[in-house]
């Protein structure tokens, strides 16, 4: 079974995040927008099924990525979140909460090895 299929965000802290999302835009040009930056890219060479990955700095006091003491959380688009998620039940992986659906997808968030906070996303086309 295919498990990751892309990354579906990047999330982090920093001090100020109107500040840092206007420094990227000026100084790298992203095309921001109250959550960040997305950006749209096709799935496969020959598709025209559009995807995306979201940007988003979170102010460093964010309690969003606990219990993991980094400053960052990853999102990775995955498919059959339900069956992928009873697997890493199986293999021992922490799992932090339930799947929760929305009109854009299915989440849920785990730990990795070292104690990263990862969030998964199937997302709904």
């Amino acid at each position: 079974m295919k498990k990751v299929t892309g990354i579906g965000g990047i999330f982090f802290t920093c001090k100020d995040p109107k500040k840092i999302t206007e420094w990227y835009q000026k100084h790298l040009g992203l095309e921001t927008n109250p959550y960040g930056a997305t950006f749209e890219w096709y799935e496969n060479t020959d598709s025209s099924k559009k995807a995306q990955t979201q940007w988003t700095p979170f102010p460093e006091t964010t309690k969003e990525f606990e219990p993991s003491t980094k400053g960052f959380m990853i999102n990775y688009r995955v498919e059959n979140l339900e069956v992928l998620v009873e697997d890493l039940k199986k293999e021992g992986v922490t799992i932090l909460d339930t799947i929760e659906t929305y009109d854009y997808g299915k989440f849920v968030h785990i730990l990795d090895g070292e104690g990263n906070k990862i969030q998964l996303w199937e997302p709904i086309d």
